[in-house]
């Protein structure tokens, strides 16, 4: 039984003395045991340990799912060092950047990415380690870099650890989330602020020991990790994850694995409708599933074809869960009530309460010390100003009913929600502006037609240069992760502009996607990952 212990080390360390032989988790065919995964991490504190890193230092991690990343979360987690995960898509500036702003000392990379590290080495200002995770450890680095491969440096090392006192207001990781006017911003989360999300998912799914969880998105995100990874934990369930979704063989895997539960995002489940129905697809083991957004024309016809209960749930890598519209109440288009340990509004500009079923902006406090993120990361202009009149600022825009159900409207923010991915229009256009053919651009949402949005590129090209939408697009597969590089490519000779020569977004969007547009599905062109 859970005994209430708020830190990621506590918790593992509780799980391995109780039943360290029991499965916790299997990576498609290798499973880990409690009792191996207490000593790995282990292995990784003291490899940090003896690089010299400790608490309060930051460490990145861009690593595919696998025990070598889970390993790695525990391992800093037991020093204290704080863990930036790094999504495996990002490279050239953006990657730097991150390293940068986060101040990391060390990084722990997968062998297929280093080389993505190796070629912006010289612009990250306080980089000192590389760990290299399979592959050629020693690839293009310069001789001020020491690099190391895990295997190597974790195989000497002992598997016994006196732990680093740790408390549950403790910062444990750096989360970016994109920035809208500006550069990402990293979002400091400690103990408590991941276990209190973790137990909301708990309690909202009824998890425990007959369960087991499947996910199949990145550790680098919040989701797998607290919604699947360490609610598992607390919950006593086990873990089948994944690397990728496959539609086809989705439910092929619930059966074989006996799957009870998973999380979804994005178009996950638009997907799993558009496959051919089968006389079995409601012969699986699932009884329950969370995430968010699920089309409401969607709702009962997937419940009534796969036979489960769908709970939606809205937040964001700030506030964890806040509103949760839950399969027993559930009331379709909205995103539910709001939680116990947080108060919700919705604001009008000045700050006031907005009456019943008119729009404003989402705001958000906690009732609860620390189950809200503690500020961003070396930002403290940005904190204060999300933090205005004492209530956190979403950026989305809602409404409340009667009934205290919210409703998301739209996203006052700057940004574009591509299957699952928040991507940064400033960052989009920040690289396109870099093409030496390109006047000025900008990236709005497009409605997608499975779910969420893809991402419009709006371009104006200087005077008498010529440029191609395919020639855009191979630039920025250069820069861009690959879910950022645009669907859609538009060039335009004059952008609608204020008297301040700001581009007027909100007109782009109402045009969407015209007759000129360019659509790079339709012409084939292929987006490396």
């Amino acid at each position: 039984m859970y005994n209430g212990t708020e830190t990621f080390g506590e918790i593992v360390a509780f799980r391995a003395k109780e039943n360290p032989d029991k499965r916790f988790i299997r990576f498609e065919k290798n499973d880990m045991t409690y009792r191996e995964f207490h000593l790995g991490g282990n292995k990784v504190a003291n490899a940090m340990a003896s690089l010299h890193l400790s608490k309060g230092d930051t460490c990145a991690v861009m690593l595919p799912n696998g025990p070598e990343f889970l390993q790695t979360w525990l391992g800093l987690a037991r020093m204290g060092i704080v863990e930036v995960p790094v999504n495996t898509g990002l490279r050239g500036d953006l990657l730097a950047y991150i390293l940068n702003q986060s101040k990391c000392k060390a990084m722990v990379v997968d062998g297929e990415w280093a080389e993505r590290l190796a070629q912006i080495q010289h612009e990250l200002h306080y980089l000192e380690h590389v760990i290299v995770v399979g592959g050629n450890h020693s690839t293009s680095f310069s001789d001020g870099m020491m690099v190391y491969s895990f295997a190597e440096l974790l195989k000497n090392e002992s598997d016994g650890f006196a732990d680093i006192p740790i408390k549950p207001n403790d910062q444990s990781l750096i989360l970016y989330t994109s920035g809208t006017t500006g550069p990402s911003k990293g979002v400091m989360l400690s103990h408590r602020a991941n276990f209190a999300l973790s137990q909301t998912c708990c309690e909202l799914m009824d998890y425990g020991p007959q369960d087991r969880l499947f996910t199949m998105f990145p550790l680098y995100h919040v989701n797998a990790r607290y919604a699947t990874i360490l609610a598992a934990l607390i919950a006593g369930s086990d873990v089948v994850m994944h690397n990728r979704f496959s539609a086809s063989g989705f439910w092929d895997i619930c059966r074989k694995e006996q799957i009870t539960t998973f999380t979804y995002m994005g178009s996950m489940l638009t997907i799993l409708m558009k496959q051919p129905e089968l006389p079995d697809d409601a012969d699986n083991p699932v009884r329950q599933i969370q995430g968010a957004p699920c089309p409401p024309e969607l709702y009962n016809e997937f419940q009534d074809r796969f036979q489960l209960k769908i709970t939606e749930a809205y937040g964001s890598t700030e506030i964890g869960l806040a509103i949760v519209n839950r399969a027993e109440t559930f009331r379709k288009g909205s995103c539910g009530r709001k939680l116990p340990i947080y108060e919700v509004e919705i604001h009008d500009e000045v700050g006031n309460p907005c009456p019943p079923n008119i729009a404003g902006e989402i705001v958000v406090r906690p009732k609860e010390p620390s189950v809200l993120f503690s500020g961003y990361y070396d930002m403290p202009e940005a904190t204060v100003k999300a933090w205005k009149n004492l209530w956190f600022h979403t950026g989305d825009r809602g409404r409340m009913d009667e009934d205290g159900y919210f409703y998301f409207v739209d996203r006052q923010k700057d940004v574009v929600r591509r299957k699952g991915e928040n991507i940064s229009s400033f960052e989009v256009e920040n690289v396109i502006n870099k093409h030496p053919a390109v006047q000025g651009s900008a990236i709005i949402g497009v409605p997608s037609e499975l779910s969420e949005e893809e991402v419009l590129a709006v371009v104006q090209v200087k005077d008498e240069r010529k440029l191609t939408a395919e020639d855009l697009l191979d630039f920025c597969q250069k820069w861009l992760p690959h879910f950022a590089v645009p669907r859609y490519v538009r060039f335009i000779q004059e952008f609608p502009r204020t008297p301040s020569q700001r581009i007027e977004k909100y007109k782009l969007r109402k045009q969407g996607i015209t007759e000129d547009t360019w659509d790079r599905e339709a012409a084939g062109y292929t987006v490396l990952r």
